[in-house]
């Protein structure tokens, strides 16, 4: 029985996600059962509060850095026997706005020796709907879902399964501390100029959630959950956050005057100094949407990461749906598109091998941008790529992180045309290498499909060095297809701008 029991627990796959909070680093390991379950093994917090790190310019100081650092490198042991594609590594609103994110990214991918995503606003509520409801046994109501992370806050509505409405604001426990409160002092017109300042950022969506309404409110992360305890250890509620009892917390706050003298029973040391700031913007999100009372969940945006793991291991990717959304809102030509999927495919096949592809979700990327290269045509033909390129970058596309956005849009942007090498300068020698050799796949699956209403198996042969690809086609070719290969030829030119060498030659 012992050995039966080790054997389906060595079987089981597991999963996990990273959440790099601007106040707290969270890290969620779970087993995925048989039957589709997940069940927690490990969770580790951290409380890092790199966004205190941010200065007046929005640059993280090296200290902050280090604190995140050393917290990741203790991460990573854990880390290391998961296979890499069931780990995401999230990093939300102090990454999204620091301006040296991308240097300080680079430093932990080297401690993690994993992809870091940014994600959206609207990206992280998504996944904090759908971990706080997946941590709630029942469903079928509307529920209005409150995150107050270090620095932001997300608003959602949602029913079921489904997010309805999905808002970040940027404002949180450690921004919020931070700006009105940076010395510690606590008084009566600080707690009133902050309140004021929380219920500006909701005036923006307070109307339209108010009419579209909710039967139950559920919070969220760390700043509730504190004050949930709070309230219940206190025995002001028994758990449950009200009008009421957060009015109280504020009086009694103000008493203490000064951060580091604020002590309630069930509030952790580590939390003492962002507990303020939590409590104004849950105090003021209350006030502003009328709520009266909110119970506390324990799924969070690492939760709704993990699930969205679970869905790409059964091929139930939410990005393949934002992208199918776009392809139909824009009225895609679909049998176009499979056709210029169809030849990336195949070209990439080929040359995945002697070009040094490995990661399957560049791969698919590669394909999206065939399915959206032509999206653009909805607002002009002239520029089109450029229409598309926009539209990839700036829509909602719930799955996607914003490096993955980025990158599609760079794909559709450069399917046709000329280069501007400008737009290759900030990256890496590795990653340019990589955009460019995508880019010149879907150029040619373009081409090749420019004037073919049915796809056609290839009757073409590839020769590939590093910089170099030579399309060999039968003799008959030329004289069928004179357009493609004058589209060819032009290529040649467009390529050779950026040191590639195309070359279209007779089948031997």
């Amino acid at each position: 029985m012992e050995n039966d029991l080790e054997n389906k627990q060595s079987q089981s796959r597991m999963v996990a996600a990273v959440d790099l909070g601007s106040n707290s680093f969270h890290m969620v390991i779970a087993s995925l059962e048989e039957n589709g379950t997940l069940k927690i093994i490990d969770a580790i917090k951290e409380m890092v509060r790199l966004g205190a790190g941010l200065d007046s310019r929005n640059y993280l100081d090296e200290e902050s850095q280090q604190r995140a650092l050393d917290c990741l490198n203790r991460f990573s042991q854990r880390l290391q026997n998961i296979n890499k594609k069931d780990i995401r590594i999230a990093g939300t609103n102090t990454l999204r706005i620091a301006k040296n994110a991308r240097k300080f990214i680079k430093r932990a991918k080297k401690v993690l020796n994993h992809q870091i995503e940014i994600i959206s606003g609207i990206e992280e509520a998504r996944l904090v709907y759908h971990g706080a409801i997946y941590s709630l046994a029942e469903l079928g109501n509307k529920r209005l879902v409150i995150d107050i992370g270090g620095g932001s806050t997300e608003v959602i509505i949602g029913e079921n399964l489904k997010p309805m409405m999905l808002e970040s604001l940027e404002m949180g426990c450690v921004s919020i501390t931070k700006k009105f409160f940076a010395d510690g002092q606590i008084t009566k017109s600080r707690l009133k100029a902050a309140d004021i300042f929380v219920r500006r950022e909701i005036e923006s969506i307070k109307y339209e959630y108010l009419e579209t309404g909710w039967e139950q409110c559920v919070g969220t992360s760390g700043s509730i959950r504190s004050i949930s305890k709070v309230l219940l250890v206190n025995e002001i509620t028994d758990g449950t956050i009200t009008d009421n009892g957060l009015k109280q917390l504020l009086d009694k706050v103000l008493d203490f005057k000064v951060i580091h003298k604020i002590k309630f029973n069930g509030l952790i040391n580590q939390r003492q100094p962002v507990f303020i700031g939590g409590l104004v913007v849950l105090n003021a999100v209350f006030k502003a949407l009328k709520l009266k009372q909110m119970v506390a969940s324990d799924g969070a945006l690492r939760e709704g990461l993990m699930l969205d793991i679970v869905g790409r291991i059964k091929h139930e990717d939410i990005r393949e749906l934002s992208v199918e959304h776009l392809a139909r809102r824009y009225d895609v030509r679909q049998v176009h598109a499979e056709n210029v999927i169809a030849s990336c495919r195949h070209l990439y096949d080929e040359l995945a091998e002697k070009w040094s592809f490995t990661d399957e979700n560049d791969q698919l990327l590669l394909f999206w941008a065939a399915q959206l290269h032509e999206m653009g045509l909805a607002i002009s033909h002239s520029g089109y790529h450029k229409h598309s390129a926009y539209l990839a970058l700036n829509s909602d596309m719930p799955g996607l992180s914003m490096q993955e956005q980025q990158f599609l849009s760079l794909l559709i942007r450069y399917h046709r045309q000329k280069f501007q090498l400008n737009d290759f300068e900030s990256f890496s020698a590795k990653y340019r290498r990589k955009a460019l050799r995508l880019i010149i796949i879907l150029r040619i699956a373009v081409i090749l499909n420019r004037s073919v209403p049915e796809y056609q198996l290839p009757d073409y042969r590839l020769e590939t060095k590093k910089q170099s690809l030579t399309l060999r086609f039968p003799e008959h070719w030329f004289d069928d297809n004179p357009l493609t290969i004058a589209d060819l030829e032009n290529e040649v030119d467009y390529l050779e701008a950026i040191g590639f060498k195309l070359k279209i030659k007779h089948l031997k």
